[in-house]
């Protein structure tokens, strides 16, 4: 899905557990998340903690999105 909506004009950030897997797919700005049964937190750290885990990724998604690609990038 996220190749059709690039392919609309639209860029995408493809935020995931499984980097090789999104590579195969052919996204083009990835963004590695935290893990599978918890992509964008960690419950063992409370809310606060979970929120901060969060913000972090969504700035470097937002990073990602305005960042100009060439081809699939990973945002470490």
């Amino acid at each position: 899905m996220v190749k059709e909506i690039e392919r609309a004009g639209i860029p995408v950030v493809h935020m995931c557990t499984v980097v090789p897997i999104s590579l195969t797919i052919g996204a083009n700005r990835i963004v590695p998340a935290v893990g599978i049964p918890y992509p964008l937190g960690n419950p063992l750290l409370g809310e606060e903690g979970s929120f901060k885990i969060r913000m972090k990724l969504v700035k470097k998604a937002l990073k990602a999105l305005e960042t100009e690609v060439d081809g699939q990038t990973v945002f470490e």
